[in-house]
């Protein structure tokens, strides 16, 4: 493993959590194991991982990025990943407050929905 994949490893174990890191790694097939090393080097090892910004706001641009594109699977993993980024529930509206201004309201809207869903879904599961 290469200095990049460890750290890409760590820092996609670090925001997402190992059950979900797991079941990714269970599912990987030999189709999309290039898929799956690129996302952990590039997106985690290369850009999740620099030290120029915090967690919790990588974690609200993406949010952002992801409710502006429309990319609604991704988002709610992200949300849930708040857990371990330190990004609140006020710094998700404020990120999607932008994306109402920059993107549009109907992807605002749709990523307001999918938030609040993911969010009560989250508390469901810490009352467990």
């Amino acid at each position: 493993m290469t200095d990049i994949t460890a750290r890409g490893v760590a820092t996609r174990r670090r925001v997402l959590g190992d059950a979900h890191v797991d079941r990714a790694e269970a599912a990987t097939t030999d189709f999309d194991a290039p898929f799956q090393a690129l996302i952990t080097d590039a997106a985690w090892g290369h850009v999740w991982a620099r030290n120029t910004i915090p967690l919790r706001e990588r974690s609200m641009l993406t949010i952002a990025l992801l409710a502006g594109l429309g990319n609604d699977h991704e988002l709610a993993m992200h949300i849930r990943a708040t857990r371990n980024t330190g990004a609140s529930e006020a710094d998700v509206m404020e990120a999607l407050l932008h994306v109402a201004i920059y993107a549009g309201i109907p992807r605002a809207n749709h990523a307001i929905r999918i938030a609040r869903e993911t969010f009560a879904a989250m508390a469901t599961e810490e009352e467990r």
